[in-house]
């Protein structure tokens, strides 16, 4: 997954923040999306971010990759990202 061109994530005391630039729009991420938005923003791909969710969190791989999954899911239909 990539993020499309003018969605740019941020961190927050929170999680962290995707802002759609286009339109002005933004998600609120918690943060384990935050993890896989930022992997995203980068250019890895979904297993360096269930590599990133298992090692920051207390999670097992295959709960991390259902997770990645549906974010990447939940991001292309709000076409914020491409898988």
């Amino acid at each position: 997954m990539r993020l499309n061109d003018g969605i740019v994530v941020t961190t927050t005391d929170y999680g962290g923040v995707l802002l759609d630039q286009r339109g002005g729009t933004y998600w609120q991420l918690n943060d384990s999306a935050t993890v896989v938005a930022i992997a995203a923003a980068q250019g890895y791909d979904a297993g360096t971010a269930v590599d990133r969710l298992v090692a920051a969190f207390a999670v097992d791989r295959a709960q991390a990759e259902a997770d990645v999954s549906e974010l990447t899911q939940q991001l292309v239909d709000a076409k914020l990202a491409t898988p």
